[in-house]
């Protein structure tokens, strides 16, 4: 199925009834008080986070979503009855927005969140609201309120542990495979994964999620490529593995590059990623001998300044190793 991450809907909540003019009819009583009932008031609207979907993608073919209308009052002093609440089962970590301001009206990030985006409308008084001493049979009801209309733009941020991002053919789709029970397109050819995978990686007692992002290339930031579409899903990951593709690579400095384009790229989207936790990872190294790994992994480490760990999903070199860094620094020891 398709994964879908953005997508713009309306919704409006319920208008509610208007107020009605009556007045008893009743034998022996030929000219009865005012008996007209209140409107019932419209129906709300809710989002409310699920854990049970995992894309937007139900929206596709449905754009307006609204609640029930209040019923109209009667005559005996009956109210109309109230509107049905309408609720929006969303993924868990979608974010609701004004489309028309931009205003951030709900960040659903966990199982169950729900919020309230419009308020239903009021019902409108009977005439028997208005009797007073001086106005003994009022001829007037008051109308019910109109519900709350707004364009939504609704937007899902995968939420993961960690990332694995890098160039197109990096390794990601293989070392998920790996990693975890997520079967993603593997091929040899730019772009491979079209869409975020998650798997869930077990180690020891404890387990932690890890996104597969799409391949980034330069001037992604800008839309290049598969551009900002799935950038934003790192924001919301504790930490980030970098891998760097070392098999068509001429020699160490070509890692660097690598390294600092994708750098430069999550830079630009947003400063935040600075502080992330990042992990790096130079892979497809089986084809290389013990003294180019260490050279690559010595320029690395000294361009970078931080640890770098070299390994390979195919012969599984290393592997048991980054899932316990993957754990430590979610744990902080990292």
């Amino acid at each position: 199925m398709k994964f879908i991450d953005e997508v713009e809907i309306e919704v409006k909540s319920g208008d509610g009834g208007h107020g009605c003019v009556s007045y008893r009819r009743e034998k022996f009583v030929p000219r009865g008080g005012p008996d007209g009932g209140n409107g019932g008031r419209g129906g709300d609207v809710y989002f409310e986070a699920t854990d049970r979907l995992n894309t937007l993608v139900h929206f596709r073919g449905k754009k307006k979503y609204y609640a029930q209308n209040g019923e109209n009052g009667s005559g005996s002093q009956c109210d109309g009855k109230f509107g049905e609440d309408l609720i929006i089962h969303v993924p868990v970590g979608t974010m609701v927005f004004d489309k028309e301001t931009g205003d951030l009206l709900a960040d659903l990030t966990s199982d169950g969140d729900r919020k309230k985006i419009a308020t239903g409308g009021r019902g409108g008084f009977g005439n028997m609201e208005f009797k007073s001493s001086t106005n003994q049979t009022p001829s007037y009801a008051q109308d019910g309120k109109p519900g709350q209309l707004f364009e939504i733009k609704l937007e899902l941020k995968l939420l993961a542990d960690i990332a694995l991002v890098g160039l197109p053919n990096a390794g990601k789709s293989t070392l998920i495979s790996v990693i975890s029970a997520a079967r993603p397109k593997i091929a040899d050819y730019p772009f491979t994964t079209l869409e975020p995978n998650l798997g869930v990686v077990v180690f020891r007692e404890s387990s932690y999620v890890v996104a597969d992002i799409p391949g980034l290339i330069e001037n992604a930031a800008e839309g290049k490529g598969l551009g900002i579409k799935f950038l934003k899903h790192i924001e919301r990951t504790k930490a980030y593995l970098h891998l760097i593709d070392c098999s068509m690579l001429i020699d160490e400095y070509e890692a660097i590059e690598s390294y600092a384009t994708i750098k430069a790229e999550l830079l630009k989207f947003s400063e935040n990623l600075r502080n992330k936790k990042e992990i790096i990872c130079l892979t497809k190294i089986d084809a290389m001998t013990d003294e180019e790994i260490d050279k690559y992994i010595s320029a690395m480490e000294k361009e970078t300044d931080k640890k770098v760990l070299a390994i390979s999903s195919v012969s599984g070199k290393n592997i048991e190793t980054l899932k316990e860094i993957m754990f430590l620094a979610l744990e902080g020891e990292q």
